[in-house]
């Protein structure tokens, strides 16, 4: 899970960790770059696989956090993660790495968008982007399933808690947290059973 944001914060003996502060900086400005519309593939992508900050699990792990926090959830995990290792300043130089150069881009896409929001051509470019992130968010779900077999809930508990939280959100349209407060309830008071 994660870390509080100390001055004394170590990171987890199995993974890789950022070499400075700049490295941290440059690494979550990098990946707010790349995070148009699927952000999640390329945070998995980046912090997993390319720079092995993070075990799958751990992943999994931290990504539920930063999903269950008010806020942008790649903007918790970089958080978090910052502050795991180097404390409270890892925590701010991560957040600035996610929002300075980004927001100076979004701002100058903000321009040019209002000058063609009413092309035809552009509403079209954007749907068919928004059904790319959505494949790339599946695709990254797909390709985590593997880390919920040493999840102690197993992979028939944790799919049926998937199954029902999609339902309860894409098909019945309840609200995030009628739907997150009881199944996450739920999966918790299961998890904590099974662990002690």
């Amino acid at each position: 899970m994660s870390s509080p944001i100390d001055a004394g914060a170590t990171p987890p003996p199995a993974a890789g960790r950022p070499r400075s502060l700049t490295d941290l900086f440059v690494s979550f400005t990098l990946l707010a770059l790349q995070g148009f519309g699927g952000v999640l593939a390329v945070v998995q992508r980046e912090l997993v696989e390319k720079k092995r900050w993070l075990t799958r699990e751990e992943f999994i792990e931290e990504w539920s956090v930063a999903q269950i926090m008010p806020g942008p959830n790649v903007i918790n995990l970089s958080i978090t993660l910052g502050a795991r290792y180097f404390g409270l300043r890892g925590a701010l130089v991560a957040l600035a790495g996610m929002l300075t150069l980004p927001l100076l881009v979004v701002l100058g896409l903000a321009l040019v968008y209002a000058g063609f929001a009413d092309n035809p051509h552009v509403g079209g470019a954007l749907r068919g982007m928004g059904a790319v992130a959505a494949g790339l968010i599946m695709g990254t779900g797909l390709k985590l399933m593997s880390a919920l077999q040493k999840n102690v809930l197993g992979i028939p508990l944790s799919a049926l808690l998937g199954v029902l939280t999609f339902a309860g959100i894409a098909l019945l349209k309840l609200p995030l947290a009628w739907v997150l407060l009881p199944l996450g309830a739920i999966g918790s008071f299961q998890a904590w059973r099974m662990l002690r």
